[in-house]
C-alpha cells in the first residue's frame, strides 16, 4: 500500500454543494480544448445532469476527446443505456464500470474530472440535481443536498489526470498479461514527492489491488497526530474497529472530536449506527445528527492543517470495498474554510446525548444490535473478513 504522495503549490478551491460545483465545472470543460475525462457514480438525466452532459456533448462537437466513465449500478442499467446512447450521437466515449456485476461486487464510486491537465475537480458530489433525493424515488428534498467538491490547480492536476487515465485502460478491453504489466509498471511510479509551498495536497484512492486500505490509513495517521480538534462529516456511519478505535481515543487523550451524521435516508443504516454511540459517547466524542435536508458530504479538518475533500463514506462498502478517491488538503486557509462550513452544519443538526441511548426501551436496543450483526455479517462476507 502506498504512502500519500503530496505536492506543493497547487490552488485547491472548496465548492459548496451543486450551486457552485456545476457552474465550475460546466465552465471549465466548455473552455477545454484538448481533452477531458469524468468519472461519477451517478448520472441522472435530469435537469443537472442535462446541463453536464450537453457540456461533454459541445466539447466533443469541437474536436475535443471526450471520455466518460459511470458507475452501472450507481446511475442504472436504463438510465446507463440511455446516456451512452446519447452521448455516442456527439462522439463522447462512455465506458461503464463493473456491468452485471462482472468483475465481482465493488462498485467505482469515485467522482473525478480533469480537464486539459489544467484543472481537476474532485469531491462527494454525483451528476444529480442537488434538490431531489439520490435514492430513486426523485422526492423533493427540503433544502439543496449538503456536499461539498474542490477545483484543483497545479501539480496534483497531473496525478488525478494519471489516475483517471488508468481507470479508463483498466475498465476497457485489456488481455490479462496486459494489465500484470501495467500493474507492475505502476508499482514503480513514484508520484510527486512533498514539496515546500502553500496547498500541499495528494490523491488517495481506495481499491482492491495496491490501495485497499489507503484512505483508512490516511485517516488513522491524522486523527492518532491530533491534539486539538477533528471534525468528521459522514452520511453513513458504520466504520470499522480500527477507525471507531481512532475516534475513541483521540477523544480520550483531550482532542475534541465531532462527528456530523446524516440520519433519515436509510432505516437499517441509522440502526447501525445508532449500536456505535454508546460506546463512542461515553469515550467523548460529540456526535451530533443533521436535520436540515440530505446529508452527502464525506470531508473532515483536523487541528485546521488537515483536511479531506473526497466521496469515501465511513462505512464497510467505501473503506473495504468500492473504489473511492479523496483528495488531502495541507492548508490552513482551506482548513479554516472548510472547519466553518462544518461548523455551520453542526449548528443545523442535532446533539446527541448519552442518556437517550442508555435509556432506550429492550427493544430498540435489540433492533440497533442486530442492524450491526448482519450488517456486521455482509461487510465479513463480502471482504473474505478483511474488514477491520
Amino acid at each position: 500500500m502506498r504512502v500519500i504522495s503530496y505536492s506543493g503549490g497547487n490552488d485547491v478551491s472548496l465548492l459548496r454543494s451543486g450551486a457552485e460545483f456545476f457552474p465550475a465545472l460546466i465552465a471549465a470543460i466548455d473552455e477545454a480544448r484538448t481533452e477531458v475525462y469524468l468519472e461519477t457514480y451517478i448520472f441522472s438525466i435530469d435537469d443537472t445532469g442535462i446541463l453536464v452532459r450537453d457540456a461533454l456533448t459541445r466539447a466533443a462537437k469541437r474536436g475535443v476527446i471526450v471520455s466518460v466513465i459511470t458507475d452501472w449500478l450507481g446511475t442504472g442499467r436504463v438510465e446507463t443505456k440511455q446516456l451512452k446512447a446519447s452521448l455516442a450521437q456527439a462522439g463522447v466515449q462512455h465506458r461503464s464500470f463493473n456491468s452485471w456485476f462482472r468483475r465481482g461486487v465493488a462498485r467505482s464510486h469515485r467522482k473525478l474530472c480533469v480537464v486539459d491537465r489544467k484543472w481537476a475537480f474532485a469531491g462527494g458530489l454525483n451528476i444529480n440535481d442537488d434538490f431531489f433525493s439520490d435514492e430513486g424515488r426523485h422526492a423533493p428534498l427540503p433544502a439543496p443536498r449538503w456536499d461539498f467538491g474542490v477545483r484543483i490547480g497545479g501539480p496534483l492536476v497531473e496525478a488525478v489526470h494519471r489516475e483517471m487515465q488508468d481507470q479508463w485502460i483498466r475498465i476497457g478491453k485489456m488481455k490479462l498479461r496486459a494489465r500484470w504489466d501495467r500493474f507492475k509498471m505502476a508499482r514503480r511510479v513514484s508520484g510527486y514527492g512533498v514539496e515546500k509551498g502553500p496547498a500541499l495536497a495528494g490523491l488517495v484512492v481506495r481499491d482492491n489491488l495496491r490501495n485497499r486500505r489507503t484512505i483508512q490509513r490516511a485517516y488513522l495517521q491524522a486523527l492518532g497526530r491530533s491534539r486539538e480538534t477533528a471534525f468528521l462529516t459522514s452520511p453513513y456511519f458504520a466504520p470499522g474497529r480500527k477507525l471507531r478505535r481512532a475516534l475513541e481515543e483521540a477523544a480520550m487523550r483531550g482532542v475534541r472530536v465531532t462527528l456530523l451524521l446524516g440520519v433519515g435516508q436509510f432505516y437499517l443504516q441509522d440502526a447501525v449506527a445508532h449500536s456505535f454511540y454508546p460506546k463512542l459517547l461515553k469515550a467523548g466524542v460529540r456526535i451530533v445528527e443533521y436535520t436540515r435536508t440530505q446529508l452527502h458530504a464525506k470531508v473532515a479538518v483536523i487541528d485546521d492543517e488537515w483536511a479531506t475533500v473526497g466521496s469515501s463514506n465511513y462505512d464497510g462498502l467505501s473503506l473495504f470495498v468500492n473504489q473511492e478517491a479523496n483528495v488531502v488538503i495541507s492548508d490552513a486557509g482551506f482548513a479554516s474554510t472548510l472547519r466553518t462550513e462544518i461548523e455551520v452544519g453542526v449548528s443545523e443538526g442535532r446533539l446527541v446525548q448519552l442518556q437517550d441511548f442508555l435509556h432506550s426501551p429492550w427493544y430498540k436496543k435489540l433492533w440497533y444490535g442486530t442492524a450491526f450483526l448482519f450488517y456486521r455479517g455482509i461487510i465479513h462476507i463480502i471482504t473474505l473478513g478483511q474488514d477491520a
